[in-house]
């Protein structure tokens, strides 16, 4: 048959994940705005899997100068060039950079360094630039190749145990095999006159010239078409061009594809092709090709790895990633779904608030709203862990600003904001020219309460708690409460009163109550708030509390909001009034276990005592009287309250129930006693 050119299969770049990421690291911390070229390492191999374009990878490791590379895989060395702008990438001269790659290669050549150590035939160049805003990464990856006279094949390809019998491949293999992954790469195969084979370096080529027999020579080709060579033989046929042109122009080509599966060497899809090679200058240095082609055009990709590059969302995987473990492995009915939509507000943004706001991040809660008034002291941040010792500097920042630029530090992804204002208290008189700005924080409050799920109410004093208590259940929101004593905690949730009221019958004479039924934070109360801090000493002004405490009871209380949000009724859970579960009904517990009303907690015993406590009917907070009191005359009702707590007592019928009840009988609590 008439002669045909041979044609090459150009490499295809696999640059992996681990690769963007290393890159990422050595820009920020070691290259910064040095872009010289770094030097790095690929390797190639051969696949199983035909018509697959021969596969150069690049991955994490290709930094590491002392990298191993897999078995049965070839070096490409070369050099990473990382531009500091988008526009030196695209306006960088990239034949020049080709070319300087290039003449390293005709260097090694004509030194005869290719002959002592073939894999500086094959070598890469990585361009790249990399956007850390948008973690884009743009890049073009090149395999220097020289330009040949045209090759022509002299006949059709042979397959290899066609071309060598059984015994030979034998004797072939075992001389081949103990090469170097390098020495692989290029080599020589000399068959005597009696049919015997073996494998030789490229540098033996003047010994072997002289000895009776055949010089053929081999190469480890990277691709998977069918009679066609990898990109690596066009440097190889150059070498053989310009040292041993004079000696040998006609060549056996053993394009050698070996691979493992199933722990067994496979290499019979090798073949042997024949070429004439012409004569080539050896004093001029050819040109060169090699860049990658991107879908059949001359051109740099893009790849976009903000998915998987951006810290955030890597801070964002990993903290579902314990979440999904948990699930995995031990409850698969959790909603964690439920859990991270779940907006939580929380009122105070001290102790309690906190650690609160910590344990939500653990739970996967992306939305935290923080409202408190309050400043950081020099005394909070060895109590208060959002806070450091720089934030009480210059008269301290505000707790909810505070607090929400640490979450941001803790967990980027965290939808956080600090709400600085009061809130409005009974028996905390209004005068007559702040009635606008208080007007202004009950909206204010009022939208907060409506924009969350649930509620928290950390805040330091009774009173305080409240109006968002009051609202809350206006608005049938999830209200949860923690309260500190020096060695007791309190944690509860409120009943949540929805358009089911239905209860399970007789308190007194039932298992449990409804969780539409159950009482509020102020439902034990027979008096209204006061102003607890008015002519209060140092001690009585601050929440003075054995350190534990509050790690405890901010614990429970997201443990009792995360089994509130997989309970089927939500906010309307039922309690067991003996606290605790009864298997008889199922309807009491969750995946996590019951969803108890009250938490008692005592330090000094070390015991939690659960209770539960019905509804008071009478309750200032969140008894039908008051809750349609505030709907109906909004602001008014609640400005006559914070200037006259009494008033509250008149419209739920506390003063006509106390008028009517022996005060003898009844036994006075202070508000350090309350829980």
């Amino acid at each position: 048959m008439s002669d045909k050119l041979l044609q090459y299969v150009p490499f295809s770049s696999a640059l992996d994940t681990g690769f963007w990421y290393q890159l990422t690291k050595r820009k920020l911390d070691v290259f910064m705005l040095d872009d010289k070229p770094v030097s790095i390492c690929g390797f190639y191999s051969n696949s199983n899997s035909s018509g697959l374009p021969p596969i150069a990878n690049i991955d994490y490791s290709c930094f590491d100068e002392t990298f191993q590379m897999p078995h049965f895989s070839y070096p490409l060395k070369g050099q990473l060039i990382n531009t500091n702008t988008l526009e030196d990438f695209k306006l960088r001269d990239k034949k020049t950079l080709l070319n300087s790659l290039g003449l390293e290669i005709w260097d090694a050549v004509k030194s005869g360094a290719a002959l002592e150590n073939p894999c500086v035939l094959q070598r890469l160049l990585c361009f790249t630039f990399a956007d850390l805003k948008k973690y884009y990464f743009y890049y073009w990856v090149a395999f220097p190749a020289f330009t040949l006279p045209e090759v022509k094949r002299k006949e059709n390809s042979i397959k290899v145990d066609e071309y060598f019998s059984s015994e030979q491949l034998t004797q072939f293999l075992e001389s081949y095999d103990g090469l170097s992954s390098c020495d692989k790469s290029a080599f020589l195969i000399h068959r005597d006159e009696k049919g015997n084979c073996a494998t030789f370096l490229l540098h033996d080529f003047n010994e072997l010239k002289s000895k009776p027999g055949k010089i053929i020579l081999g190469f480890a080709d990277p691709s998977t078409l069918e009679s066609h060579p990898g990109w690596p033989l066009r440097n190889i046929l150059y070498l053989a061009a310009y040292h041993w042109m004079h000696h040998q122009k006609d060549w056996d080509i053993l394009c050698f594809r070996e691979y493992f599966k199933d722990g067994k060497r496979h290499f019979h899809h090798s073949f042997v092709i024949s070429v004439h090679l012409n004569e080539i200058d050896n004093a001029v240095c050819p040109d060169f090709v090699g860049w990658e082609k991107n879908q059949g055009n001359l051109s740099p990709k893009m790849v976009d790895m903000s998915a998987s590059m951006d810290p955030a969302k890597l801070a964002d995987s990993s903290v579902d990633l314990n979440l999904k473990l948990m699930r995995w492995r031990l409850i698969p009915e959790l909603h964690l779904e439920v859990i991270k939509a779940t907006k939580c507000l929380l009122f105070g943004a001290g102790t309690l608030g906190c650690n609160v706001a910590r344990c939500l991040l653990g739970w996967g809660v992306r939305k935290i709203t923080f409202v408190d008034n309050a400043t950081v002291s020099f005394s909070n941040p060895v109590r208060q862990t959002l806070f450091t010792f720089e934030d009480s500097l210059h008269g301290g920042k505000h707790k909810a600003i505070a607090a929400s630029e640490a979450l941001k530090r803790i967990f980027p992804g965290v939808d956080t904001e600090g709400v600085v204002m009061n809130v409005p208290m009974p028996g905390h008189a209004v005068v007559k020219k702040a009635v606008k700005e208080i007007q202004a924080d009950v909206s204010r409050i009022e939208e907060l309460i409506e924009s969350h799920d649930v509620i928290f109410l950390l805040m330091d004093t009774r009173e305080s708690r409240w109006l968002p208590t009051l609202i809350g259940a206006a608005k049938e929101k999830i209200v949860l409460n923690a309260a500190l004593g020096f060695d007791t905690f309190l944690v509860m949730r409120h009943g949540m009163k929805g358009l089911d009221n239905q209860c399970y019958g007789d308190f007194m004479n039932s298992k449990i109550v409804d969780g539409t039924d159950l009482g509020c934070y102020f439902c034990n109360d027979i008096v209204a708030p006061g102003n607890s801090t008015h002519d209060r000493t140092l001690d009585q002004q601050c929440t003075v509390t054995r350190p534990g405490v509050s790690f405890i009871a901010s614990s429970l209380v997201v443990e009792l909001m995360v089994s509130i949000m997989q309970h089927s009724k939500s906010g309307q859970a039922p309690a067991s009034i003996l606290g605790a579960s009864d298997t008889s009904i199922p309807d009491l517990s969750t995946e996590l276990g019951i969803v108890p009303h009250q938490i008692r907690g005592h330090l000094d015993k070390f015991q939690n005592t659960i209770l539960t406590s019905k509804a008071f009917d009478r309750c200032t907070a969140c008894s039908d009287k008051v809750v349609i009191k505030y709907k109906n005359e909004g602001f008014d009702f609640l400005l006559q309250v914070f200037n006259d707590p009494n008033y509250l007592e008149e419209v739920t019928g506390l003063k006509e129930l106390m008028n009517s009840i022996s005060m003898d009988e009844v036994f006075e609590l202070s508000d350090d006693d309350s829980i």
